[in-house]
């Protein structure tokens, strides 16, 4: 069960940001991935709503909801947010294409409660 609006609204945003991503990933292979920076920044941007909303989170909740790779997704923003250059195409593609997917499936199942 969640404990109160603030961490409703921060698995929302989550979510949503999620969702974006799957949305304008729908059908793209890594080439085009690759290729087209708009994309890329796309979800590089919702990768960073996804890591500060769990960053907001409190410990304890975490802590309650192991099922969630938190810290891979905090990992994520900082990575994004500080290291710019140093991102790896790769790694966003990963994050957008294999962790989102299956982030959606477990906020569903979380949000339900």
């Amino acid at each position: 069960m969640l404990r109160n609006e603030q961490e409703l609204s921060y698995l929302w945003d989550m979510q949503n940001a999620a969702n974006e991503i799957k949305s304008f990933m729908r059908g793209v292979k890594f080439a085009k991935f690759e290729k087209t920076k708009v994309l890329r920044y796309a979800a590089e941007r919702q990768l960073l709503v996804i890591g500060e909303a769990a960053n907001h989170l409190s410990p304890q909740f975490r802590n309650k909801h192991p099922e969630i790779p938190w810290e891979k997704f905090i990992r994520m923003r900082n990575v994004i947010a500080h290291e710019y250059g140093e991102t790896l195409i790769s790694r966003v593609w990963v994050a957008a294409t294999e962790s989102v997917p299956e982030l959606i499936e477990t906020l569903k199942v979380l949000l339900a409660d």
